[in-house]
This record gives structure tokens, sequence and C-alpha cells, in this order.
């Protein structure tokens, strides 16, 4: 298989052609860059010299070798150059990348860039069709926009955190990061609108993207209950503020989840159950009314859900044609038939570390599916290669190596 993502027997994969440059570390911006490298595009992520990308050291159990798994997991089919930004040498050089690519995303704080000589501005001058993407923690203007931006922050002053837990529990966050990972996908979904844009205008474009943002965005459904009633929303645990019952529910051996979240299902559970009295109790005649009573509808629920296991009654509402699952572990969800079937778990060769888990591809292309081209790279592992690319010979690189530019 080719960089470009094309092999004799399959359709080249939709983004083949298509030069990012990554200029990221930790999560969202590697994130990004990695969904669409999946997609076929050569992505070359450009590292500080002898340390890299922050999570190669950090995130994660570490194996052999000295990358994480968190960076493993974030960086596959990907070139790495590590380059100096910080020399006029390696910025040059870093220009003469960007005069051939589509695609820039960096994820520095705002005015880092800028101040290297490598802002939007700058380099537009050198590539009028580049998009430049800029993913920080509360965006590139604003009162907050220089505090440093992590999920938790962005969690936290998003209004996320203020709907998440139970009712009168201290602060809790969300499990996985989602103001992070949410700013990833929006992010990808804005560069490659500007780069279809681009090919028809010659004109790219710089995209601003926000954890903050991507949070607030999230929460579309609280924030509509909130301008409906004039009353912020509060932490509800497992329970939906639009629908009740739909929820985690207690059981003989623990917990499961269901839901009858209109009337059609609310019925059909009464009647799973065996409780006509509960489709006939005012308290729970209509979703209003049980919205209303949401913590005496689940007492009344559980009275019937203790007195078996959890798969019962999985399988017999499910049976019913009612929404029902476990509550799994990673371990159980990966292992899981249906995890197999979706191939949530891959092994990616390493060249230090033999085969390495990481998660499969979370979308899946059937004309032309995604696929494990590249291993995440070693720190500059495709200098030499991409300095040839630019046509710069051993006795160049070797002058440009004595300037710092980048590492040998």
């Amino acid at each position: 298989m080719d960089a470009a993502g094309s092999t004799p027997d399959q359709r080249p994969l939709p983004l083949a052609g298509i030069r990012v440059l990554d200029v990221t570390q930790v999560m969202a911006g590697p994130f990004a860059c990695m969904l669409l490298a999946d997609l076929g595009a050569d992505v070359i992520k450009i590292e500080p010299p002898g340390s890299g990308d922050q999570t190669r050291g950090s995130m994660g159990f570490k194996m052999k070798g000295p990358d994480s798994l968190g960076f493993i997991n974030m960086n596959r089919n990907k070139r790495s150059l590590a380059l100096n930004l910080k020399t006029e040498a390696g910025r040059e050089l870093f220009k003469r990348l960007v005069a051939d690519a589509d695609v820039l995303l960096e994820n520095y704080r705002p005015g880092a860039m800028r101040r290297l000589g490598l802002g939007y501005d700058e380099l537009a001058r050198i590539n009028p069709r580049l998009v430049y993407t800029s993913i920080s923690g509360f965006g590139q203007n604003g009162p907050w926009a220089d505090r440093p931006g992590f999920d938790l922050m962005a969690q936290a002053m998003s209004g996320v955190m203020s709907v998440t837990g139970y009712p009168g529990s201290p602060p809790v966050k969300a499990g996985v990061p989602v103001a992070d990972i949410g700013c990833a996908l929006f992010a990808v979904y804005a560069t490659l609108a500007a780069v279809i844009g681009a090919r028809s205008t010659g004109q790219g474009q710089y995209i601003d993207a926000a954890l903050f943002d991507a949070a607030m965005a999230f929460s579309v459904w609280d924030v509509c209950d909130y301008w409906g009633t004039g009353k912020p929303p509060e932490p509800l645990g497992t329970s939906n503020k639009m629908a009740a019952p739909y929820q985690a529910m207690a059981c003989s051996d623990g917990w499961f989840v269901m839901g009858a979240n209109n009337q059609k299902l609310w019925l059909k559970l009464c009647e799973v159950l065996g409780r006509p009295e509960l489709a006939a109790d005012p308290r729970f005649a209509t979703n209003a009314d049980r919205l209303a009573h949401r913590a005496e509808l689940a007492e009344a629920l559980e009275q019937s859900f203790r007195q078996n296991t959890k798969d019962h009654w999985v399988d017999k509402l499910l049976a019913a044609g009612l929404p029902a699952g476990p509550i799994l572990g990673y371990p159980e969800a990966f292992e899981s038939e249906h995890g197999k079937a979706r191939q949530m778990r891959m092994e990616i060769d390493h060249p230090i570390d033999g085969k390495v888990p990481s998660i499969g591809f979370p979308v899946k292309l059937m004309g032309t599916p995604q696929r494990v081209r590249r291993h995440p790279p070693l720190l500059g592992e495709h200098t030499a290669e991409l300095l040839a690319e630019l046509g710069i010979d051993d006795g160049a690189r070797a002058a440009l190596a004595a300037q710092g530019a980048f590492s040998p």
C-alpha cells in the first residue's frame, strides 16, 4: 500500500492526494489529524526535536519503546518530521512544506504560531488555498482566549459539568473527554468543508475551533430546556430530562439501563411487568406526569426489577420491543460479540513494540474501507524522507542540521 492510500485492487481513499501539516500535540489536534489520515490524507506530523509530541511520554501505559499507548492510538497513518520551528532554518523548511499543503492544523496557545511568523496571514501569502485550522481551549478571541485549554476546564466552564452526576453530588465531569473529542470532530468537518470550497474558489480560509464551543454545542437539550423554562438544568444521574422512564434501574444482581420514552412503550412496559396499576396511576399517566414524579416512578419499577437479574430483564424487554442493555466496562465492551463484530479493537504492527492494540475505526466507509497504512511514527522517523521530497540533498541537509533546523 502506498502513502496515498491506494492499492492495485481498490479505489483510493477519499482524501488521497490531500496533504495535511499536523502541528498539534496531546489529544484534540492529533485525533482530528488521525481521522484525516485514516481517510487517506498524507498527514505530516511536525514535532519538536528531542521531545516530540508530549503524549509520547505520557497519557497511558508505555510499552517497550518510548511512546505511550495514548500516542499510538492517536497517531496512526502519519509521517513524523522532527522540525525545530524556533529556528529560522526550521521555519523556512516549514514554509516550503506549506507551499504544497492543503491543510495546516495547529493547537498551540492562541498567537503562538503568529509570533513565530507562521500565522494564517503570513502562510496564506505563500499558499492562498491553504486551509488553516486552529484548535484551542477557548478560541482565538474573547477574555478567556489566553487561558490554558484542557478538557476539564472546557467541561466546567461550558456548563457541561453542571448537569453531570447526581442531584446534590460533588462536581463530576463526563467520564470521557467530550470537549476534546467533540472539538476534534467539529474541526474535521469544518476543515473538509473548507477544502471543498478551496477547490472551487482557489481560496482557503482560517478556522477557529474551541473545546469550549464544542462542549456548549453538545449541550443542546439542556440549553433548550433552560431557554424554554428559564430554569437552569440540574444533574439527573442516568435519567433523561425529556422522557421517563429512561435511566439505569436496580435489579437483583446490579444495574441495567432501559427506556420507555413514549406512551406506547410505557404501556408496553406496564404490560411486560404485569403492573396494570402503574398504567392507571395518575402520577404516571403522561410523559409530563412521569417526569414530575421521576423518583416515585423509578421506585415503583424497581419493585419489579429487583425480583430478577439484569440479563433476565434485558432479554425480556428487548423481546417486547423495549430498549434495554447491560452496563458494561471496557473489557466487556471490547470482548462482546458486538464489539468484535464492529472491529472496535485492532492491532497495529509497530517497529519496536510489535503488535500494539488500537481502537478500531469509529466510522466505516464501505466503498473505500479505512486501513492502517502506516504505524504510529517514531519521532522524526520520516525526516530524511520528507527532506528528500523537498529536493534537499545530503550536503544541504547537513548544513540545515548544523543550523538546528531538525533532528538528524
